[in-house]
């Protein structure tokens, strides 16, 4: 899912987009056609496997909390809902730069100016369902910390990169100059983020389920 996504959204979106050039990243996007198609695809690939995280979590943690499992498990499905949202307006922009007869009635200019548009609103639904995932990492977090078979310090990392993607994905939707300081908090974020999340990976895959002797 880490891999998927990563390079979904940096390697093919955000190369492909140009800042405040409409023109030339609908260039871009019809040039790298079948790039930004591997893009949505990736991400396809990462909403099916959220949903079978969300499935599995919960029958691995029910035993902690079985309500709050439920619970976090369903603010996963609501987060790969999200995404799922989200690639809609990448199937518009598809759509707009597929040369169909219907769009003559266009000019270039708004032509371009509707494929950013779409490609914009990707970006802000994607950082409302990284809400919603921030939110997941709290209950998940607690989930873990009360486990008493996974190592606590996991679920307080967990939480705080929590709180990290909550602080990012608000600062982005509310703040108009959060582009020249997004890295600084990116920076404070990223060890929690890696430490937790992938710690509880790595943990689930050589040590979770097996019974100790």
């Amino acid at each position: 899912m880490t891999i998927a996504a990563v390079f979904a959204v940096s390697f093919v979106f955000e190369d492909l987009k140009v800042p405040g050039d409409a023109a030339a990243t609908a260039n871009n996007i019809m040039t790298n056609e079948l790039l930004f198609r591997s893009g949505i695809g990736s991400l396809i690939i990462v909403l099916i496997c959220d949903a079978v995280v969300a499935w599995a979590l919960y029958v691995f943690l029910k035993q902690v909390n079985k309500s709050l499992s439920l619970l976090a498990a369903w603010l996963r499905l609501v987060y790969a809902t999200f995404i799922g949202i989200a690639l809609l307006n990448f199937v518009i922009v598809l759509l707009l730069l597929s040369g169909a007869d219907y769009l003559t009635v266009l000019e270039t200019d708004q032509l371009h100016a509707q494929v950013f548009l779409f490609f914009n609103a990707f970006n802000d639904i994607w950082a409302l369902g990284i809400i919603v995932f921030g939110i997941h990492l709290f209950v998940l977090g607690y989930l873990v910390f009360k486990s008493g078979y996974i190592p606590g310090i996991l679920g307080i990392l967990i939480i705080i990169a929590g709180f990290g993607y909550l602080t990012d994905s608000f600062a982005n939707l509310f703040l108009s100059n959060y582009e020249s300081y997004k890295a600084i908090i990116g920076l404070v974020f990223i060890v929690p983020q890696v430490g937790g999340e992938l710690g509880l990976a790595l943990w689930l895959l050589f040590r979770g389920g097996k019974q100790s002797k």
